[in-house]
C-alpha cells in the first residue's frame, strides 16, 4: 500500500498489514484502549499557565495599539514532580521526575496591581482573608465563585497565625469575556466539582456551623491534609494519596503507611511492596522472587529515591485541558468575526485563516494577499533584537478570496504606470498630493514627483483628489495595471503561453495503467484550460510528446487527418525536429489531438523499454518555447529514475544509514548541478515544470525536484500507483493543475518605506540578485515568505509601508502588473508588538526557515535554533510586558499562546524530523510542499483537523490527541495532504453497514482510497462532511480507513500531534514544560 500523496508511513509492497515498529510489533505505548495514556504526563515545578489578553476585545475590530490597558488572567495547572534541590524544570522527554518534597497545593496568582473585570473570580465569602492576600474588589459578585488572586495558603508555612481551614462552598470559576475557555463557552461558568479535569477545592475558607458541608475533592485532585497530631475535620477527606499522620489509622479509601497492611478491600499504596498473595500494582516494585508486571516502570526514574521515612506520593498530572487549545481559539475567533474586516486601521490584527470573513479594502491589501507575523513593527532594531519576533510577511499575490470582488484592472495610458521618480514605487493610496495636485510625495522614500499632465486632477479641502474613488490605485490596496512594451522582454509583447505534456511510455507506465488512464481523461480536461477574464475561450496552445529512452514528437497541424510522429533517438545533443505544428490551438486542432490520445496507448502497448531519460525531455520543452517566443508550463509524467547514459543520468544514492547523522543533509541536497542549471534555463525562458511521479522505488526527488522548486511548479506523487485506487485522485489533481489561475515569466519586487528593507525570501522561486524574485510560473496556491529587517529607525507617527509588485504575463499573453500595498503600525513599546502578532504566520515562516536551513546546517541545529528563538520570544514578553510574578509561572501572550503547540507540531513533522519510517523521497517531497504553502495550508498541515463523524452526535472539531478518541465513534483526520477515517471497535454496526455496505468493521475494504456515497442518510452525511473538509484543498487526498487496534493504527497515531510520537518528539505537555525551562534559564 502506498502512502497518502507520498507522505506518512510507507509500508513496503505487498505488506499492507505490517506496522512501522521493528519486527512488525506495535509499540506498547500505542496498544490497548484508546483512553490509555501513551506515556506518563509531564510535570513542572510551581507552574501556572497565564494567558495575557485583552478582555472583551474583538480580534477583528481591535483598537490601535496603546489605546487600552492590558488585562491578564491565570489558568491553574497542577504542580508535580518537583525536585526539592532544584528550582528548574528537568526535561528528559521521557517519564517525569518524581516528587520528593513536601506536599504542594495548587494555586493561581494574580498580577499585582491588576483589577480584573467585574464578576471575574470574585469571592463568595472573604471574611476570613489571610494577611497579605489581595482580593479583587467586590461588586457584582456572582454566587459560588472565588478569587483567582490568592497565594498558596494550603501549606501552613505560608499562612502564619492562621488555623487550618477547609472549603465550605463550591467554586465556580468564571472567565472574562473573549478568553478561550478550555471546556466550554468563554462567558459561562463551569462547575469543576467531581470533574476529571476540575480544579482542586480551595483550603482557605473556614467551615462555620450550619454552613454547607465541605466540598469533596474531585477524582485525581487533592485536599488539605490534617495538621500534625490533629484528626481530620468532619466530612473532610484527607490529602489524596497522602499517608496518615503517625499514630493515625488510615481513612477508608486511603493507602496505608509503608509497612502497614492495607485495610480490608484496600489496594496497597503505590510504591509499597504487596502483601503475600497479592499482585504488584503498576509502577510498584515486586516482592523478592516475584516477576514484574509487563511495561512496569521504576517508581523513581533515574534512580532517585526519597529521603528516609518520607511518605510516598503519586505524581500529580498537568491537565492537558488547561493548556491553550487551538480548537477553542479557532472557535472563539469565528464567533467574534461577524463584521467585514476593514483594512484602514494600521496595526489591526485580522481574523484567523481558519475563519471565513469578509474584507473591505480601504487602501491596504486584504489579508488574503498579505499576512504579517506582527502588524506593529518595532521602531528600532534594538527592540526587534530584544523580542526576536521576526518581521515576516506571507505574500500570496494571486490568491482567490472567497468573499471579495476580483481586482480592478487599470489602464494608465500610453505612458505607463505613474511611479515615484526616486524609488520607482507605483502610485498607491498612501501617496500624498500637494501643490493643488501638481505634485505627489512618495510614502516609501518621501521624494516629491511632478504629476504628469494627463494624470492631473484637483484636490479637495482634505488634500484628497476629487477623483480618488474613481481610480482603484488611489483608494484600493490591491489592483492591476496594464503596462507598455517597456515592461516586456526585447520591448515586444509576449505570445500566448503553451502547455506541453510529456508522457512516459516506458514499460512501468504502460503496465501500471497510467498511460491508458491519462489518455482517456486528458481530452476532457483540456476543455478547462484557464482563460483571460471575460474571454470565451482559452488562448493557451498545447503540445504533446512521449518518451522512454528516446523522444517522440507529434505534428498536430489542423490540416492533417492524423498526427505525425517524429522520433529523436540521439539524446546526447537534443533538438526539436519541428516547430510548425508542435504547439497548436486546441480549438483548431481538436480532432487531431483526439486521434493522438486514442493512438498513444495502442502504439506502446507492447513496449519492453524499462529505462527513461529525463534531462533531454525538459530541454526539448524549453527549446520549443524559445523557438515559439512564448512562455508556459511543462506537465511531466514519470515512473522511474533516469538511468540511461544521457544528460541528467542519476544513480541511487539512498543511504538510510546516514539518517540522523551530520551526513543526512547530503541526501536532501541535489546530486550535482545539472538539474539546478536546467531549472535556471527554464526560469529564463518562463517555463514552469510540474512533476507527476509514480514511483515504485527511489527516484531522487531531492535532485529532480529542483525543476519544480526553482520554476514555481509542483510535485505530485503517487507511490505504487494503481488506477482503481489512485486514479481518481490523480485525475482530480491534474484537473486542478490545468484549470487553476496561473501567470508566467513573473518578477516580484518588494519595496519598503525608509527604515526597513526586505532581506530574506523563501518559497518555490529563484533569485539571481537580492531584490528580484524570479518565477517561471506562479499559481493561485503559492505563497512566498518575506523577512524584513531594520536599516534605520522607523517613525512611529508615519508608520511603515510595504509594496509588493508582481510583473507577469497572463494566460492571454498580456503583460500586466499586480500591486499590493499594506500599511503597518510602528511601536516603541514591546507590549504593543505582542498585541498584534499572528502565530499562524510565525509558524509558516519558521517552517520554511527550517526546511531551507536544514539543508545547510543540519536538522538538529535548526530545530535547536527554533526552540531557542521561541523561548526568547516568550521570555521577552515575560520580562518586558508581564507584571511581576512568580518565576514558576509560564506567561504567554494572548496572540502567541498557541506558539508552543504549533512549534512542537512543526518539529515533529516529517518534513523537518529525521525518521527511518519515512522514505527519503517522501521527506524531500514534503519539504517542497512546505516551501510553497500559504498560511492556511500550513496551519492545517501542522495541526490536523480531527472530527467525530460516526453514529450521531455533533460534528465539532476536537483536539488532536488520542485522549479524544472513543470506542463507539468514528473520527475523520485531515491535514490537507492525508485523510484518515478511524473506526472505533464499538461503533454501531448499523452505521458501518450504511456507510461501507458490509456487516462489520473487519470486512471493510481499506484499499479503496475513497468513500462511495450510498443511498442512506448516514453515508450522505459523512460524504458531505468529507467534501466540506476538503473543499479548500489544492490536492486530493487518499482516504485511508484505520480500524481500532489494527496494525496500521500506529501510522495514524503519528498525526495525533498533541501526543508523544515514538521516536519523533514529545507531547504538547512535555514540550510546554521544556519551553518553560528554557524561558526560566534565559530570565535567570
Amino acid at each position: 500500500m502506498n502512502g497518502v500523496d507520498g507522505t506518512g508511513y510507507r509500508p513496503p509492497p505487498n505488506s499492507m498489514q505490517r506496522p512501522p515498529g521493528p519486527g512488525g510489533m506495535m509499540p506498547p505505548s500505542q496498544m490497548g484502549h484508546p483512553h490509555q495514556k501513551a506515556m506518563p504526563p509531564s510535570s513542572h515545578p510551581d507552574m501556572v499557565l497565564r494567558n495575557d489578553h485583552f478582555t472583551g476585545m474583538s480580534r477583528a475590530n481591535q483598537p490601535p495599539p496603546g489605546q487600552y490597558p492590558p488585562t491578564s488572567m491565570t489558568n491553574q495547572m497542577q504542580n508535580m514532580n518537583i525536585n526539592a534541590s532544584s528550582q528548574g524544570l528537568q526535561y528528559h522527554g521521557g517519564p517525569p521526575q518524581s516528587y520528593s518534597g513536601p506536599p504542594i497545593s495548587l494555586h493561581a496568582t494574580s498580577v499585582p496591581g491588576h483589577t480584573p473585570t467585574s464578576g471575574y473570580m470574585n469571592s463568595q465569602a472573604n471574611n476570613s482573608m489571610p494577611p497579605g492576600v489581595n482580593y479583587p474588589p467586590t461588586g457584582n459578585i456572582p454566587p459560588n465563585s472565588q478569587p483567582m488572586g490568592m497565594q498558596n495558603m494550603s501549606n501552613p508555612a505560608h499562612r502564619p497565625n492562621v488555623p487550618p481551614v477547609h472549603n465550605s462552598a463550591t467554586t465556580s470559576p468564571q472567565y472574562p469575556m473573549g478568553h478561550s475557555h478550555p471546556h466550554g463557552h468563554p462567558n459561562q461558568p463551569n462547575q469543576y466539582v467531581n470533574s476529571p479535569q476540575s480544579y482542586p477545592p480551595r483550603s482557605n475558607q473556614a467551615s462555620m456551623p450550619g454552613n454547607q458541608p465541605p466540598m469533596s475533592s474531585p477524582p485525581g485532585m487533592y485536599s488539605q491534609p490534617p495538621m500534625p497530631g490533629q484528626p481530620p475535620m468532619g466530612n473532610q477527606r484527607q490529602f489524596s494519596n497522602q499517608p496518615p499522620m503517625p499514630g493515625q489509622p488510615p481513612m477508608s479509601g486511603q493507602p496505608p503507611m509503608p509497612g502497614q497492611p492495607p485495610m480490608p478491600g484496600q489496594r496497597p499504596m503505590s510504591g509499597q511492596p504487596p502483601m503475600p498473595g497479592q499482585h504488584a500494582m503498576p509502577g510498584q516494585p515486586p516482592m523478592p522472587g516475584q516477576r514484574p508486571m509487563p511495561n512496569q516502570q521504576q517508581p523513581y526514574p533515574g534512580g532517585q529515591q526519597p529521603y528516609p521515612g518520607a511518605p510516598m506520593q503519586q505524581q500529580r498530572k498537568l491537565d492537558p485541558d488547561q493548556m491553550p487549545s487551538p480548537i477553542q481559539v479557532i472557535e472563539d475567533d469565528r464567533s467574534k468575526s461577524t463584521e467585514p474586516f476593514r483594512t484602514d486601521c494600521p496595526g489591526a490584527v485580522p481574523p484567523l485563516v481558519t475563519t471565513d470573513f469578509g474584507v473591505e479594502d480601504c487602501g491596504s491589501a486584504s489579508p488574503s494577499y498579505i499576512r504579517c507575523a506582527t502588524y506593529s513593527l518595532p521602531s528600532t532594531s534594538e527592540i526587534a533584537n530584544d523580542c526576536r519576533v521576526p518581521m515576516a510577511l506571507s505574500v500570496q499575490p494571486l490568491a482567490k478570496p472567497r468573499n471579495e470582488a476580483p481586482l480592478s484592472i487599470v489602464d494608465p495610458g500610453p505612458d505607463g504606470p505613474i511611479r515615484c521618480k526616486r524609488c520607482k514605487a507605483y502610485m498607491c493610496p498612501q501617496f500624498k498630493f500637494t501643490d493643488g495636485g501638481r505634485r505627489f510625495q512618495c510614502c516609501m522614500c518621501c521624494a516629491i514627483t511632478e504629476t504628469p499632465p494627463q494624470y492631473f486632477n484637483h484636490i479637495d479641502h482634505m488634500s484628497q483628489r476629487v477623483d480618488k474613488f474613481h481610480r482603484p490605485e488611489l483608494c484600493r490596496g490591491s489592483y492591476e495595471l496594464m503596462v507598455t512594451k517597456d515592461y516586456c522582454k526585447n520591448d515586444k509583447f509576449p505570445e500566448a503561453p503553451a502547455y506541453i505534456f510529456a508522457i512516459d511510455v516506458s514499460y512501468n507506465a504502460v503496465k501500471s495503467g497510467l498511460v491508458n488512464l491519462l489518455c482517456e481523461n486528458l481530452n476532457a480536461l483540456l476543455d478547462d484550460l484557464p482563460r483571460e477574464q471575460g474571454a470565451e475561450e482559452s488562448a493557451i496552445k498545447v503540445g504533446f510528446f512521449t518518451y522512454d529512452r528516446t523522444l517522440h514528437f507529434y505534428n498536430l497541424k489542423s490540416t492533417l487527418a492524423q498526427p505525425q510522429m517524429l522520433v529523436v533517438s540521439d539524446v546526447s545533443e537534443i533538438f526539436v525536429p519541428l516547430q510548425d505544428g508542435f504547439m497548436v490551438s486546441l480549438k483548431e486542432s481538436r480532432s487531431v489531438i483526439n486521434s493522438l490520445l486514442e493512438e498513444i496507448p495502442k502504439m506502446f502497448a507492447d513496449t519492453r523499454e524499462s529505462e527513461i531519460v529525463l534531462g533531454p525531455v525538459v530541454s526539448c520543452a524549453v527549446q520549443a518555447m524559445k523557438a515559439a517566443g512564448c512562455n508556459g508550463k511543462l506537465f511531466l509524467f514519470g515512473t522511474t529514475m533516469p538511468t540511461i547514459d544521457s544528460p541528467g543520468k542519476l544513480k541511487n544514492r539512498d543511504d538510510r544509514k546516514v539518517i540522523g547523522t551530520d551526513k543526512e543533509k547530503g541526501l536532501f541536497s541535489p546530486a550535482g548541478t545539472f538539474y539546478t542549471k536546467l531549472a535556471k534555463d527554464c526560469v529564463e525562458q518562463g517555463c514552469c515544470v510540474d512533476l507527476f511521479l509514480f514511483p515504485n522505488q527511489y527516484m531522487d526527488i531531492a535532485t529532480i525536484g529542483q525543476l519544480s522548486l526553482l520554476t514555481g511548479g509542483d510535485i505530485y506523487k503517487y507511490n505504487y500507483f494503481k488506477p482503481e485506487v489512485d486514479g481518481h485522485r490523480f485525475i482530480s489533481d491534474l484537473h486542478h493543475d490545468i484549470q487553476r489561475d496561473i501567470v508566467f515569466d513573473a518578477i516580484m519586487r518588494v519595496r519598503t518605506s525608509t527604515g526597513i528593507r526586505a532581506v530574506n525570501f523563501a518559497g518555490a522561486m529563484h533569485m539571481t540578485n537580492t531584490t528580484d524574485v524570479e518565477l517561471a510560473g506562479l499559481d493561485c496556491d503559492k505563497a512566498i515568505s518575506v523577512e524584513l529587517k531594520h536599516d534605520d529607525k522607523i517613525s512611529e507617527e508615519l508608520g511603515a509601508y510595504v509594496q509588493v509588485a508582481l510583473l507577469y504575463t497572463s494566460v492571454g499573453g498580456n503583460r500586466r502588473l499586480r500591486v499590493h500595498n499594506i500599511h503597518l503600525a510602528v511601536c516603541t513599546q514591546i507590549s504593543d508588538l505582542y498585541r498584534s502578532c499572528e502565530a499562524d504566520v510565525l509558524i509558516n515562516y519558521f517552517a520554511k526557515y527550517a526546511v531551507m536551513h536544514a539543508m545547510q546546517q543540519g536538522l538538529q541545529k535548526t530545530k535547536d535554533e527554533l526552540i531557542a528563538r521561541a523561548a526568547t520570544i516568550l521570555s521577552a514578553y515575560r520580562k518586558h510586558c508581564a507584571h511581576p510574578s512568580s518565576a514558576g509561572q509560564l506567561i504567554l501572550p494572548e496572540c502567541l499562546k498557541l506558539l508552543p503547540v504549533y512549534l512542537n507540531c512543526l518539529l515533529k513533522n516529517d518534513s523537518v524530523h529525521s525518521s527511518q519510517e519515512i522514505s527519503t523521497d517522501d521527506r524531500s517531497f514534503m519539504r517542497q510542499l512546505v516551501l510553497g504553502m500559504d498560511v492556511a495550508k500550513s496551519q492545517l498541515f501542522f495541526y490536523p483537523l480531527l472530527l467525530p463523524v460516526g453514529a450521531g452526535g455533533p460534528v465539532k472539531a476536537v483536539r488532536c490527541s488520542e485522549d479524544r478518541l472513543v470506542d463507539d465513534k468514528a473520527f475523520l483526520l485531515h491535514n490537507g495532504i492525508n485523510s484518515f477515517l478511524w473506526i472505533g471497535s464499538e461503533v454501531d454496526p448499523t452505521w458501518i453497514r450504511d456507510v461501507f455496505g458490509v456487516q462489520s468493521a473487519a470486512q471493510i475494504d481499506i484499499d479503496t482510497g475513497m468513500l462511495r456515497q450510498m443511498d442512506n442518510p448516514a453515508s450522505q452525511t459523512l460524504c458531505n462532511i468529507i467534501d466540506g473538509v476538503t473543499a479548500k484543498d489544492s490536492r486530493s487526498s487518499k482516504l485511508v480507513v484505520i480500524r481500532q487496534r489494527d496494525k496500521l493504527e500506529p501510522w495514524f497515531r503519528r498525526f495525533l500531534v498533541e501526543d508523544k510520537v515514538l521516536g519523533a518528539g514529545p507531547s504538547y505537555v512535555d514540550f510546554l514544560c521544556h519551553i518553560h525551562k528554557e524561558i526560566r534559564a534565559i530570565l535567570s
